[in-house]
């Protein structure tokens, strides 16, 4: 089931990162989502785009089991320097498992398993997220084509499969450190994500 949302409030959003506008989100899941905007982005082409699921353990705690706040905060400050762009931030906690199954999922990982493995252990797929709610988030900004921040070839076509037209895609590559290389080397290897190259 596509998931529809619509524009509920604006308001204006000055940050450390520049000055934006905040877009909320009300979808038919009672998930509320948001629209980080940069200028005018009405009828644009070639919008740089950052969309980002909700990581409460890596946004907001700092988590360094993995890249989240550092593809966040990069993405805010390349946005802010821009004259147009949007982060699309979706709640998609654990890619799409939940806040309570994503740490069950950090427990089996504990003990052995890698993110994929435990996702499945859970009984999930790997990736459960919905970006269909991000292309209707898009088409209600009425933007015509945006250029990606990712380094999910996934993210890619999922996005196209529900009508977003791709341009462009820049590369979003986080330093690991020796908390989150295996989980960043895993996603890798197993969803073809761009890893930092080592010396």
């Amino acid at each position: 089931m596509i998931s529809k949302s619509t524009i509920a409030a604006i308001a204006n959003l000055p940050t450390r990162y520049g000055n934006f506008q905040v877009v909320s989100f009300s979808s038919q899941n009672k998930k509320e989502h948001a629209a980080i905007i940069k200028g005018d982005v009405t009828n644009k082409n070639d919008v740089v785009t950052r969309i980002h699921s909700e990581c409460l353990t890596g946004d907001v705690m700092g988590s360094l089991r993995c890249d989240c706040q550092d593809q966040l905060t990069h993405a805010l400050k390349t946005i802010g320097k821009l004259k147009t762009g949007i982060l699309l931030y979706l709640r998609q906690e654990g890619r799409g498992i939940g806040f309570i199954n994503k740490i069950k999922a950090y427990s089996l990982q504990d003990h052995g398993l890698d993110t994929f493995e435990a996702d499945k252990e859970l009984g999930f797929s790997g990736d459960e997220r919905d970006y269909a709610v991000a292309a209707q988030m898009l088409s209600s900004l009425k933007v015509k084509s945006i250029c990606l921040i990712t380094n999910s070839p996934s993210k890619v076509k999922n996005l196209e499969k529900h009508g977003v037209k791709i341009t462009g895609i820049i590369p979003l590559i986080i330093k690991p450190n020796k908390f989150n290389r295996f989980y960043l080397q895993t996603k890798e290897k197993k969803a073809g994500h761009l890893l930092e190259q080592q010396e």
